[in-house]
């Protein structure tokens, strides 16, 4: 579905699903489960051509595409399997004296009809993901994947619908166009993930129908590095997650390091060493480095290295191959502040490091920024690392390594601020797309003549120490009150 998809189709297509999600069809733990299961099972009978995909978008390297987007997508798919049960259980809450006797329950509930907006970075786990938790929660959904990732998003349009139930979940391909279609109509939930260009023009459409949104967007995310660490250790873990990440194409690869003056010369000659042991000395033949997505982003990153301001700062790498959209790994001491590559998101292969006196001064550093989606910390001092977590606002934080915190599916995964907002991964993914309905149960019995009028002075008495809290005015009531008289 994509080509001649205009406004009236997409409205077809969301009545379609909200006149599925309206006969309770996705309610079931079974037809939950069902389309889990289904999910899994694509992955497993594709991995090639999931692969074959992501080589094609990306140039991705295959174990790199395995790790970052294969593995993490049925996982995610097991995780919900596993622990769906658990999740679509009403959790029962305590209840106040004001209200007893009852009983308290807090019911998730499907919005209904939602949409999906991926991204092409990581094009295939970024459009499953979300979808895992659409599903868990009981959605019917719409997936619209990058047109960036051409080979991915034709995947998912043609093998989705092989696998899934087409009656409740429908993939949408193209462009700016069918986007704008889309977001013309009135969604129970929209989830996006992309820039934060992108993002301020899908809440403005959200805006006009009160439609509640999840923005998985990025920002500048910054590396610290105490002088005190195993430098090796952290070249390694910095390197694998800056341009072992899809040459640092992911919203939480590190943007910036910033580190102390006199640390700086052996951080930047640590990296030297791991980049060449990684990579080769030619690392634009290397094949364990992913390419530029397109040369509309290759020339913005050159366009950034270009800046003269920038230019004199590189340390290591910046040769180009146009031909092929590759740039080598590339290292930049001191860059000044006031430069491009410091003001917007790098999202390529490009690592400015900062110096300071004290590394303690590079809160101020962060904090003047928007706020990231990740913030990094190398040190062994748990001082620092405490004041670091207290201080320094993002959405999610790693100490000692990179990137890995992804992963982890107890872990929320989101922005604040301008990196996003709202959040998913395991149970967040499933509340994300779940309405939490609060229920109150009470009986016919416990009548309390004093909540109604006429509201007489004992009746105030009473009812003020019951928010209060004090159960013996009303003790004091019923003694006093023989036969419910008039007080």
């Amino acid at each position: 579905m994509g080509k001649g998809f205009d406004g009236a189709r997409a409205a077809e297509v969301v009545a379609e699903l909200r006149e599925t999600f309206r006969s309770g069809r996705t309610r079931s733990l079974r037809w939950r489960a069902a389309q889990l299961k289904a999910l899994a099972r694509m992955i497993d009978e594709n991995e090639s051509d999931i692969a074959a995909a992501l080589y094609h978008d990306l140039a991705k390297p295959p174990t790199e595409s395995f790790l970052h987007e294969i593995s993490l997508a049925k996982e995610a798919c097991l995780f919900a399997l596993k622990k769906l049960k658990r999740w679509m259980k009403p959790r029962k809450v305590p209840t106040s004296i004001t209200t007893f006797p009852s009983s308290a329950k807090i019911v998730p509930e499907p919005f209904g009809v939602v949409l999906v907006i991926s991204a092409w970075n990581f094009p295939f786990l970024l459009s499953i993901d979300p979808v895992i938790g659409a599903i868990a929660a009981g959605n019917t959904v719409v997936l619209k994947p990058s047109e960036v990732a051409t080979a991915t998003s034709l995947f998912l349009a043609k093998n989705l619908p092989q696998y899934v139930d087409n009656s409740c979940i429908r993939v949408v391909e193209g462009s700016i166009p069918e986007a704008s279609a889309l977001l013309e109509q009135k969604w129970d939930k929209i989830f996006y993930t992309g820039s934060a260009r992108v993002g301020r023009i899908v809440m403005a459409a959200a805006v006009k129908h009160l439609t509640p949104l999840v923005l998985e967007l990025g920002g500048k995310c910054p590396v610290l590095v105490d002088s005190n660490v195993d430098i090796k250790v952290v070249a390694k873990r910095i390197v694998v997650g800056k341009w072992g990440c899809n040459s640092g194409q992911a919203c939480i690869a590190p943007d910036y390091i910033i580190t102390t003056k006199t640390f700086a010369p052996k951080l930047v000659d640590a990296l030297k060493i791991t980049l060449e042991k990684f990579y080769g000395k030619n690392p634009l033949g290397s094949t364990d480095l992913s390419r530029i997505v397109n040369s509309s982003h290759f020339t913005r990153l050159k366009n950034l290295l270009d800046e003269e301001k920038v230019s004199g700062t590189i340390v290591h790498g910046g040769q180009e191959d146009e031909k092929h959209l590759k740039i080598a790994p590339t290292l930049l001491l001191d860059v000044p502040s006031d430069a491009s590559i410091m003001k917007e998101e790098i999202f390529g292969p490009l690592l400015p490091i900062i110096t300071v006196d004290d590394l303690e001064h590079s809160f101020d550093v962060i904090n003047s920024k928007p706020k990231p989606l990740a913030a990094y910390l190398f040190t062994k001092d748990h001082k620092l690392e405490k004041k670091f977590v207290k201080t320094v606002s993002a959405g999610g934080m790693l100490i000692n390594d990179a990137i890995l915190q992804f992963t982890n599916p107890h872990l929320p995964f989101g922005g604040v601020g301008e990196s996003g907002m709202g959040s998913y991964h395991g149970r967040f993914s499933f509340d994300a797309f779940s309405h939490k309905k609060a229920v109150l149960s009470r009986g016919f019995s416990g009548e309390i003549p004093m909540r109604y009028p006429p509201y007489t002075p004992l009746k105030q008495k009473v009812l003020r120490g019951l928010i209060a809290g004090n159960i013996l005015p009303l003790l004091h009531a019923l003694v006093v009150w023989p036969g419910h008289q008039k007080v």
